[in-house]
């Protein structure tokens, strides 16, 4: 039974990724308004049928989603050892989540397209919004804290903004790894961007 259930899960990753990479393909040859969902199905020699059990929409395929990046992304948050600090959690999540949407090699290409397309960038917000709800309701549970609580939320959407700066600055500095851009992007948030900005700096900015 165990050998089965892993065949049909890597049949199922296999299928995805066959679909998210012809929807790339045919979306950078095309333009991704021009591409439709029955020619990415035929492209992944798959039933239109089948496209719609992995992806809502030809948007979502071409971005290349994946909800198992988002369910191990709440696993690992709520597995994380009792004494690690909340934005170090979310650092793992999110380098995790960045080594799996680099392993396709796709990365770059898929970026600047998005950039490129309306549609794209807008699917992408809609998409990140509801990962931060999630990722902020699990954090926030695991620190102890009531729904609604600033820090929880100011921390995932931090984390998010870091890997977006991060592959910004790869595009600038392509010599520059994104894996050591966030790194060093996750440092600078746990040091503190601003080091003058203090209880005691504060006061004298309003007095």
């Amino acid at each position: 039974m165990g050998a089965e259930t892993g065949l049909r899960e890597r049949k199922k990753q296999q299928t995805r990724a066959a679909l998210a990479e012809a929807a790339l393909r045919l979306a950078l040859e095309k333009g991704p308004e021009h591409v439709t969902v029955e020619e990415i199905a035929e492209a992944a020699d798959v039933s239109v049928r089948t496209f719609f059990n992995y992806f809502p929409h030809k948007e979502h395929a071409i971005l290349g989603r994946n909800p198992e990046h988002l369910e191990r992304a709440l696993e690992r948050m709520r597995t994380a050892p009792a004494d690690e600090s909340p934005l170090t959690t979310m650092w793992y999540v999110v380098r995790d989540v960045l080594r799996d949407l680099e392993s396709d090699g796709e990365l770059s290409r898929r970026g600047e397209l998005i950039m490129s397309s309306p549609s794209l960038l807008y699917q992408l917000m809609l998409s990140s919004i509801d990962d931060e709800r999630q990722l902020t309701a699990a954090l926030t549970e695991r620190m102890g804290l009531p729904p609604g609580s600033t820090r929880p939320a100011l921390i995932v959407s931090t984390a998010g903004a870091a890997c977006r700066v991060a592959m910004e600055l790869h595009k600038a500095a392509p010599d520059r790894p994104v894996a050591e851009l966030l790194d060093e992007a996750f440092h600078l948030l746990a040091q503190g961007i601003d080091t003058a900005f203090g209880p005691d700096n504060q006061k004298k900015g309003h007095s």
